[in-house]
């Protein structure tokens, strides 16, 4: 899931994509699905526009007095309402729009192997995003302080958490947002070994999708607080 906070910075201008965009971008060409970004739109649709051909579903967001912790939990129900099958969730805030797709399969190669755990990338010994949680954490996650930021969220998660791993991926992108221009990012190294054997190709022809194609898939997933309370 990609969560932004505002349909602004869904839409800023990354190196010549909207943030929306590449995030999802990114995160098909790793391996990812479903793809759910969690955002308003603007009066005129801009954000499912810049969206139109991907593999995004693009959903309504969850009432703001419910904080960060109520937006994943709103992504992880679409998710799960999308594909049934769902077991895990890579939680994304959009500000981080230069994640490699090399990162995203790495964190879901791991999660074979360690499906219990939390996974999160690492660069330079620091832990970044997005955050790889297991389905099987969202009771635990309900009961989480709805005033905590994204940061704090998954301080909290991990607390209760039987693990959580960090995957070392060579990738700037995991700590360093869209307010670094991506010409000044430090190198790409990419992880220092396969986390499980050679990495699959999923989804790669989708960044040669054009902005203006055909959108194609569920567009729209509005908000529903009978859906959000499982009734």
């Amino acid at each position: 899931m990609i969560l932004h906070a505002r349909v602004e910075g869904a839409l800023a201008d990354a190196a010549g994509r909207s943030a929306a965009r590449r995030v999802v971008e990114s995160a098909w060409a790793g391996g990812a699905t479903p793809i759910v970004v969690v955002s308003y739109d603007s009066a005129t649709g801009e954000l499912a526009a810049s969206l139109a051909g991907s593999p995004a579903v693009l959903a309504e967001p969850a009432p703001v007095e419910v904080g960060p912790v109520g937006q994943m939990l709103r992504g992880i129900a679409v998710a799960a309402a999308t594909v049934t099958e769902t077991e895990a969730v890579l939680i994304w805030p959009g500000r981080l729009t230069w994640v490699d797709a090399e990162t995203v399969t790495s964190l879901i190669e791991a999660f074979g192997s360690r499906r219990d755990d939390l996974l999160r990338p690492r660069y330079e010994g620091q832990a970044g995003w997005p955050v790889l949680v297991p389905v099987a954490a969202v009771p635990a996650m309900e009961a989480i302080d709805r005033s905590l930021m994204p940061d704090a969220v998954i301080e909290a998660l991990a607390r209760v958490a039987p693990a959580t791993w960090t995957v070392d991926t060579g990738d700037p992108g995991v700590i360093h947002d869209i307010a670094e221009h991506l010409d000044s990012l430090p190198v790409y190294q990419g992880p220092p070994e396969p986390v499980a054997g050679r990495a699959p190709e999923w989804g790669a022809p989708a960044a040669d999708m054009a902005d203006d194609s055909p959108l194609s898939g569920p567009a729209l997933a509005p908000y529903s607080q009978a859906a959000q309370e499982g009734d």
